[in-house]
């Protein structure tokens, strides 16, 4: 077995930081190069690594997408498919430096209050349509409707008005100055669609993107088939299409690699990829993402706060993530971006872990006798979750909070996250490159994402927009080290670990570059065979 290790560099996301809070990123260069062909060939599963260039590619993971329209994906298996039909404006390289999308160059007027783009030229639609501003104008007018209930419509919040000088120019008008945009539209949950389906209605049946693959066929819970689009405006596909196939047991994706069924495994549990053996490559990626311990702040006990500073004062994390992942993570605070890294415990009113004073906690919140709660716990993805849950249930056990698990599917999950349904929940949670982006949509009175954090405060509203417009590092820095103590002494959520992503692919699969954010987009540039 070969493991290569990715990190997220600490100077490069600095950098990446500062660029974003410093103004206006420098213009971007056109990237649409010349299609390669490819030699089409079967692509049947079992010829592994030894069939020709073209070919089908199979993707086996343990979790299934929960719906079809990137403006609403919440899951990563949804966001990471719906990658490789969409495109953004953005996009992040290895280093999660912003480069050229869909927009070939961007530019910032002097105050920054307005952000000019000019689009790729050439770029056509799935359905043959081409690509224009017209497009943009009404993807970002849906992200920005309320009734559409778009994943980050706080991200794009400052865009007051889209103009649409000519098909090539997007004009974004804004109410003040904002450097996280060119970041925010890096994400599939501001996909461009085309103004058409939008008109239509057909958003989320009828995929059409311009991205480098075609949606043809999803089978819930059993696969989603994508195939090469041939006119894709930028560099590749080089394989004929695409198979995700949803395995539950990831003991069973690493078996179907070895026996040539699969060309890449998406995996979640380290115990299983240490069994990956010869003939089999593992990418290694700390993961931008975090998991944390949802609490519903508006459901009694828990909107005591003493309540929920003493679960986050009784919770060993480093246990949590031995337990969980066999010591496969960091613990960490509110902030994962190591430019921002937030302490463990600055904020709470114990210094580590400490669960008398925890009980003392309950004590004085009149719950000296224990109480018990519901814990919605995802699953289809991978163990993760059940293993951090159980950790969990052990350790509040100790202090007299009993956990009640409800172990869900990914879709049925999502649909009571996204309501607040539950007392508590446990999932991994996704990270921007930005803090602001991270955050503003749980954390600030507008965020769209605000019912289901259940928190906000005059004050962090007021450091949020600070941090969105000033353009002092360490300025920002402070800023966000101030928001990460409120939020810890507030203990809305209990922060636990980042973790890494595991990608397991058979010789011969070439290309494949993994990103911290778990983006597949790579794929597009992948060979099978030598």
């Amino acid at each position: 077995m070969r493991v290569r290790q990715r990190f997220v560099l600490v100077p490069a996301l600095l950098a990446l930081a500062m660029a974003a809070a410093c103004g206006p990123p420098p213009q971007g260069t056109d990237r649409a190069g010349e299609q390669q062909g490819t030699e089409a060939s079967t692509g049947a599963p079992g010829a592994g690594a030894t069939e020709a260039a073209g070919g089908t590619l199979v993707l086996a993971r343990s979790g299934d997408i929960d719906n079809l329209d990137p403006h609403l994906a919440t899951a990563f298996q949804t966001i990471e498919a719906l990658e490789l039909v969409y495109d953004s404006l953005f996009e992040l390289d290895p280093e999660l430096n912003v480069q050229p999308g869909l927009a070939s160059q961007w530019e910032y007027n002097d105050d920054g209050t307005v952000l000019t783009l000019t689009l790729q030229e050439g770029v056509v639609f799935h359905d043959g349509d081409p690509f224009d501003s017209a497009d943009v104008k009404a993807s970002i007018e849906r992200i920005l409707d309320e009734a559409t209930g778009a994943v980050v419509r706080t991200n794009l919040l400052s865009i007051e008005q889209v103009r649409t000088p000519d098909a090539q120019t997007v004009v974004l008008e804004l109410s003040e100055p904002d450097a996280t945009l060119p970041a925010a539209f890096t994400s599939v949950n501001t996909a461009m669609m085309s103004d058409v389906a939008i008109e239509a209605g057909t958003v989320g049946t009828e995929p059409n993107g311009t991205g480098p693959f075609v949606f043809e066929d999803w089978t819930q819970g059993q696969s989603l088939t994508l195939a090469a689009y041939d006119e894709y405006w930028g560099e590749g596909p080089l394989v004929d299409g695409v198979e995700i196939r949803v395995v539950p047991d990831e003991s069973s994706i690493l078996a179907g690699l070895r026996a040539d069924e699969f060309h890449l495994g998406v995996l979640g549990d380290p115990a299983v990829v240490e069994q990956a053996g010869e003939g089999l490559t593992v990418e290694r990626t700390l993961e931008l993402g975090y998991f944390p311990f949802f609490l519903n702040s508006e459901r009694e006990p828990l909107d005591e706060k003493l309540v929920r500073q003493a679960m986050a004062c009784a919770v060993d994390r480093q246990q949590v993530v031995d337990a969980a992942v066999f010591g496969e993570g960091q613990p960490t605070g509110p902030f994962v971006i190591p430019a921002y890294a937030s302490d463990v415990f600055a904020g709470l009113p114990c210094d580590g872990t400490d669960p008398e004073m925890a009980k003392q906690l309950l004590a004085e919140a009149g719950q000296g006798d224990g109480f018990t709660i519901e814990t919605i716990v995802i699953t289809g993805e991978n163990n993760a979750a059940i293993n951090v849950a159980q950790s969990l249930q052990a350790q509040l056990a100790a202090i007299g909070v009993n956990l009640e698990l409800v172990p869900l599917e990914t879709n049925v999950y999502v649909d009571r996250w996204l309501e607040a349904d539950f007392d508590s929940a446990l999932s991994q949670n996704g990270a921007s490159i930005d803090p602001h982006l991270t955050y503003a949509k749980y954390f600030t009175s507008t965020g769209n994402f605000h019912n289901v954090a259940k928190y906000s405060s005059e004050r962090l509203d007021e450091l949020f927009a600070q941090g969105k417009a000033t353009t002092e590092p360490e300025q920002r820095k402070e800023i966000y080290d101030e928001i990460s103590r409120l939020l810890l002494e507030a203990s809305p959520w209990v922060w636990l670990y980042t973790g890494y992503k595991y990608h397991v692919l058979q010789d011969g699969v070439t290309g494949f570059v993994p990103l911290p954010t778990g983006s597949l987009k790579s794929l597009r540039e992948v060979r099978l065979g030598s």
